[in-house]
């Protein structure tokens, strides 16, 4: 039985080696490459290229039918570490794992090698390795390449650090725990004019900011107060310069929620909105609203395994079964939608000195003493989900 020492160096190093090599979505060819290398090491056969630079590895004992899976995401993000000092920082310019997909795999990694080395279950095991998690778009390649008809799984289960959250405390909830993300694009056309008479011109600046005011009272005004939503307008471009005022104004952003009616609600209320101050103030209007992530919405059955698998590894008295719902968003959604699973978090630490710096800050870095308690946490949720379907 491999002891806590000898598996935490070997997390580390597999770690670290993906932390200083990150790549973003469906661009994962060096980080696939040194996964499969990884699992193909400890006996196991690895399938490749599904949904793009995906894979999967089984590993089946005994007589059962039952089979999980345990799913980790694999993509960086568009962000410079800002990390002198740290020997194990990004070695590519512009592109680091500011959200941690280097430790969920090398906690998926360490479930593999826990349990190609116990062998104590009767069913199979997969390993899926996903692709572009971060703008959604991975889950639904695997979906579309076949991934569960290839590969199926009676259910799966995922988890994703969180900064915040008492390092190696497992948090989850039967029910929605993550919400749906849906991007909108706002193009307003006015009409250009010099600065000093804007009385020859349509003005989309003061057109394209009362919009975004009046954005904020749809989920105060509109919305029953007890369903969650938020409203976020997080880009602004114009067409113009210091002396000038624009023709073009683009606003960009996304919505979170839970409920298809609100998500409706929300996309109809928001083109009313754009499209009514344009047209009251002579200006055109583009509306554009699609939908990027499914909301996260845990299976109560997988939701009993995950607790009990996680009591089992860190105690009851750093599981909370019941945590809050967060308005982030993952593409572990879309896996929900097709097949019974459970997502958890793993706390970072609170601390920024021990894992408490914010997701998606050149800052971040997952903390390497959670990587033992992923690992077994994932070994054991694998054993007790397929013991549960035994009996």
């Amino acid at each position: 039985m491999i002891n806590d020492n000898e598996l935490h160096g070997q997390l580390v190093t597999w770690r670290h080696h993906l932390h200083q090599h990150p790549e973003l979505g469906f661009e994962e060819v060096h980080t696939s490459e040194y996964v499969a290398d990884a699992l193909t090491s400890m006996g196991l056969e690895v399938h490749r290229e599904i949904g793009g630079t995906g894979l999967v590895a089984s590993l089946t004992l005994g007589s059962s039918t039952a089979v999980v899976g345990l799913r980790a995401d694999m993509d960086a993000l568009l962000i410079h570490e800002d990390a002198p000092g740290r020997g194990h920082a990004s070695t590519f310019a512009g592109k680091m794992h500011a959200c941690g997909h280097d430790g969920h795999m090398t906690m998926i990694l360490g479930a593999a090698k826990l349990l190609t080395e116990s062998r104590d279950f009767d069913g199979t095991v997969r390993f899926i390795f996903q692709p572009a998690e971060e703008h959604g778009c991975g889950a639904k390649a695997m979906i579309a390449d076949r991934l569960f008809e290839r590969f199926p799984v009676d259910d799966i289960y995922g988890a994703h650090n969180m900064p915040g959250l008492p390092a190696g405390q497992i948090a989850t909830r039967s029910g929605g725990i993550m919400a749906s993300e849906d991007n909108f694009v706002i193009r307003i056309k006015g009409q250009g004019t010099h600065a000093a008479r804007p009385h020859m011109g349509i003005d989309p600046i003061v057109i394209a900011s009362e919009i975004v005011l009046a954005l904020q009272t749809i989920v105060s005004r509109n919305l029953d107060p007890g369903l969650p939503a938020v409203i976020s307008c997080t880009e602004f471009f114009t067409d113009g310069i210091r002396n000038a005022i624009p023709t073009n104004v683009v606003i960009k952003g996304d919505t979170r929620s839970y409920a298809p009616e609100v998500q409706a609600m929300l996309a109809k209320r928001m083109r009313e909105i754009s499209e009514g101050i344009c047209q009251m103030h002579g200006a055109t209007c583009e509306f554009e609203y699609t939908h990027e992530f499914a909301p996260t919405v845990n299976w109560e059955q997988c939701t009993q395994v995950a607790i009990a698998a996680a009591t089992k590894v860190v105690g009851a008295d750093r599981v909370n079964a019941n945590v809050q719902p967060m308005m982030i968003s993952e593409d572990f959604g879309a896996f929900l939608q097709v097949v019974p699973g459970n997502f958890v978090f793993i706390g970072n630490g609170e601390n920024a000195s021990e894992g408490g710096t914010p997701l998606h800050n050149s800052k971040y870095d997952f903390n390497d003493n959670v990587l033992i308690t992923g690992a077994r946490y994932f070994a054991e949720v694998a054993r007790t989900a397929l013991a549960a379907k035994v009996q």
